[in-house]
């Protein structure tokens, strides 16, 4: 069943984190994620969470996106946003079929 990154970036430093953008698309398509939102405009319709910046990516399942995030190929781009950002970054199990 499908799985979800979902990624909370506060940016400190946008030219440093453009880096990290550019490398970012070819490390989640190696690790077979694709990108759901990268960024967009955003509406907080309850509670007081009003992040900056959201990032969605979707896996296959919950293995693949901790393949991913733990990659050789992902923690070089990783290493490309360090001091431009603090993120806070969670995945989800998602489900089979929608409701």
């Amino acid at each position: 069943m499908p799985a979800y990154v979902i990624v909370e970036t506060d940016v400190h430093d946008p030219e440093q984190y453009e880096l990290y953008k550019a490398a970012s698309p070819g490390a989640v398509h190696a690790g077979g994620g694709r990108f759901v939102v990268r960024g967009g405009e955003l509406t907080v319709l309850e509670g007081d969470w009003d992040p900056s910046r959201l990032v969605v990516l979707e896996f296959p399942d919950l293995e693949a996106a901790q393949r991913w995030y733990d990659s050789p190929v992902y923690q070089e781009a990783k290493r490309l946003r360090e001091g431009a950002a603090k993120l806070r970054m969670v995945a989800v199990q998602g489900l089979d079929e929608p409701l």
